[in-house]
């Protein structure tokens, strides 16, 4: 069965990842008592496991068990963290089990609060990212505004509290990018944070370089966190101080990974910034399953992360439908390093339409060369330049996805649509909707004073910025080649 993560993710021929033919395993914790007791595993002909007690009045050489003598077992499930920390790939072995990353987690959420106390019910908020909307409103054939609406409907029909848009928080991504881009290309910045500036919001580049590449990348990668995580940070963090349950409608399967992060832990709440992601086809079947048509769910409006930010309508950004991080950029950066002012980003396509290059000059030099490179090939070229030291770049805008987010793994195909004139409707749809500058978004600005205690402070540091580690490869005599 095809694996729904990115391509990036799926890769075999590299030599830390799992080869087909490798178990993913995850070691069974035995419980150790003190005295001369020995323990034994003892496994049944249906699979189940035993904890096996032998420990006798004259030591461990005699069957005379004692505290139960065989205890049952439960059976190890390999998580979201163990995959992130193995120097393996996710999607390589077919034993794993993603847990609690699900729509039906989502339904037993849901149904647990229907029967609890008024007291023990969590505070459900759902999240929706623009690139899910589209694909919906697609399938459904319903203009983007109708689809957000009736969305939000549907997710307080089965018990949702607050519906938010995540464009909202890419505004604060978007803003910390632009930064961060500055202070790194003046100088500024940590000398271990290096030129060109490589984009960190989609999760499946980040995990392959972090498990492939190491310290010849990292330091190229933004800290500005996705907006997943920077909703989950306003989520968890400013919205609401009681137990809350987070889950977002992402366009792929590989924000899964970005929320199982250990990074994304808040100590604090001790909880999940993001507590469940589930993709757009997820949504899809929850819909089936709960017998609901989106056209002909009655529109209610989307909620309001503060009072100043109306939310009543979807909105997004310019650049593309990965979330515009080049443009907006590009833009800042021409106007804040150079003083012009750009009112039209021309791209340039190179080898590939998923490779494509944008350049302010003046008097025949280049001041800003910015790049956008979607899909694994492209990225690969990337990484060998990197290596070599002949990157052009200032700053590239890199996604996993050929096409990049509105391409995702998670998104719905649509009967008898050939995929190209899926993508074509789905980004036709994805640009209808009103488009705002981050620093023009109404709210982001009182939350930058209020919340964060203003731009660059340590607390807006520590929210909306992250950090990335290299994954140590783990030596295998099955990973041999003769």
């Amino acid at each position: 069965m095809a694996s729904p993560f990115s391509g990036a993710l799926q890769l075999t021929d590299l030599d830390d990842f799992i080869a087909p033919s490798q178990d993913c395993i995850k070691p069974m914790k035995v419980d150790k008592r003190s005295g001369s007791g020995v323990a034994k595993i003892h496994i049944e002909d249906d699979g189940s496991y035993f904890q096996v007690s032998q420990r006798g009045p004259w030591g461990t050489g005699f069957s005379c068990f004692q505290d139960g003598g065989m205890k049952k077992l439960e059976k190890a499930k390999i998580s979201l963290d163990d995959c992130l920390a193995c120097s393996g790939c996710v999607t390589s072995a077919e034993t794993v089990l993603i847990t609690q990353q699900s729509h039906e987690e989502l339904r037993k959420v849901l149904g647990a609060n229907k029967t609890a106390a008024p007291d023990q019910q969590k505070l459900v908020v759902i999240s929706v990212s623009p690139q899910s909307r589209a694909s919906l409103a697609v399938r459904f054939q319903l203009n983007p505004t109708d689809t957000a609406r009736k969305l939000t409907a549907f997710f307080k029909k089965i018990g949702a509290h607050y519906v938010f848009d995540t464009a909202f928080s890419r505004n604060f991504s978007l803003l910390e990018s632009q930064r961060e881009f500055v202070q790194r290309f003046r100088g500024q910045a940590d000398p271990k944070q290096a030129l060109p500036v490589l984009t960190s919001a989609c999760p499946g580049w980040i995990c392959y370089a972090e498990k492939t590449h190491g310290s010849t990348v990292l330091p190229h990668i933004s800290t500005a966190r996705s907006p997943q995580q920077v909703m989950g940070s306003l989520v968890k963090d400013f919205f609401a101080q009681q137990q809350v349950y987070h889950a977002t409608v992402m366009p792929c399967y590989d924000k899964k990974l970005e929320a199982s992060r250990p990074d994304f832990f808040s100590q604090e709440h001790q909880t999940r910034d993001v507590d469940c992601v589930i993709t757009t086809g997820e949504v899809f079947k929850l819909l089936e399953e709960e017998g609901v048509s989106l056209s002909e769910l009655e529109p209610a409006p989307l909620d309001s992360l503060c009072s100043s930010a109306s939310a009543q309508e979807p909105t997004s950004h310019r650049g593309g439908g990965s979330g515009g991080y080049l443009e907006h950029v590009f833009r800042h950066a021409a106007q804040e390093l150079f003083g012009i002012h750009v009112t039209e980003v021309t791209y340039r396509p190179l080898r590939n339409k998923d490779l494509q290059e944008v350049i302010l000059e003046r008097d025949g030099q280049v001041l800003l060369h910015f790049a956008a490179a979607y899909g694994f090939r492209n990225i690969q070229n990337l990484v060998q330049k990197l290596k070599r030291g002949r990157c052009p770049y200032h700053f590239v805008e890199v996604m996993a996805c050929p096409a990049g987010c509105l391409n995702g793994g998670g998104q719905l195909k649509v009967p008898d649509m050939p995929g190209k004139e899926l993508l074509q409707q789905v980004e036709r749809l994805y640009g209808l909707v009103r488009t705002e500058a981050p620093e023009d978004a109404p709210g982001v600005q009182e939350l930058y004073e209020h919340w964060l205690q203003g731009a660059g402070s340590e607390r807006a540091g520590r929210l909306l910025h992250t950090s990335y580690r290299a994954v140590e490869k783990a030596g295998s005599g099955l990973s041999i080649r003769w």
